[in-house]
Parts: structure tokens; C-alpha cells; sequence
């Protein structure tokens, strides 16, 4: 990990603040995103952006975005909480869409499932109106480096 992204990542936990670490990603800037600490757990939230509708007509939510949005969060979750020294890879993502994602704030929370020395497993949940109303569900795999770079 960079000296610069590991100040951000540190900066970032002490204030609780993490628009700086995510002005640092292009595509958590292109579409918008925002998080925030909620005692140990962290809040992802896309806001409503015209730029980020797939379907003009309903209007919804470009599933792409969508499926950005949860991937990234699920990184940026693994990057924040197990002390990676650097951004996890992606190794799979597999996504349920459950209903459209219409044109409004869209949240999302993670949990990982399981951690090992070199892959860890992330479930994501995004939705809108409630968390117990769903919009999509995901499960990603992440390679991870150890902490002794391995």
C-alpha cells in the first residue's frame, strides 16, 4: 500500500470521514459514492444522479452501476476493515438483481463471510426504501495479500 493511501485509510478511521479515500478511486467518483461509519459497521450510499439511470422510462438504475456500486463497497469494506496493505482484487462476482433500482439514494452493507490468509468472502446487500426490502443481494471474492506481503 501506498504511504498516501495508507494516511488516507487512517485519516479516514479517526475522522470517520471517507470522501477523501474515495475521491482517490475514478469510478467511486464518476457515480457518486459515499460512506459513512456507523459504530462498526460502515453505510454505503449512492445518491439519486441522472447521470447513473439505465432506463429513462421507469426511471431506473443502470444495473451496471448497480452492480459497481455493490462491488466497490465491498472492496472498500475489505480495504477499511481487515487491514489489507493494499485494495483487494476482485477474483468473482455474482450478483441477484431482486427488483428495479428506480431513481432515488440506494444503500448497501457488507459482511464478510469468511477470511482467510488469501482470499476473503464479502456478501453485499443494497436497497432503498428499507434494508429488509432489498433491490440486490451479491456475493464477491476478493484476493487479499497478507499482512507480511504474501
Amino acid at each position: 500500500m501506498s504511504e498516501d493511501l495508507k494516511t488516507l485509510l487512517e485519516q479516514a478511521h479517526r475522522q470517520g470521514e471517507y470522501a477523501a479515500l474515495l475521491q482517490r478511486i475514478p469510478y467511486a467518483a464518476l457515480i457518486g459514492i459515499e460512506c459513512s461509519r456507523l459504530g462498526d459497521e460502515l453505510l454505503f450510499r449512492l445518491p439519486a444522479n441522472k447521470d447513473n439511470i439505465g432506463n429513462p422510462l421507469l426511471p431506473a438504475l443502470h444495473g451496471g452501476v448497480i452492480a459497481g456500486f455493490m462491488e466497490l463497497a465491498a472492496a472498500l469494506h475489505l480495504l477499511v476493515f481487515t487491514g489489507s496493505p493494499e485494495v483487494p482484487k476482485i477474483i468473482d462476482f455474482s450478483l441477484d438483481y431482486l427488483s428495479a433500482g428506480r431513481f432515488r439514494d440506494t444503500f448497501a452493507r457488507c459482511q464478510v463471510c469468511r477470511q482467510g490468509r488469501r482470499v476473503a468472502n464479502v456478501a453485499i446487500t443494497a436497497w432503498q426504501s428499507t434494508a429488509d426490502e432489498p433491490i440486490a443481494t451479491a456475493r464477491a471474492h476478493f484476493k487479499i495479500q497478507d499482512r507480511t506481503g504474501s
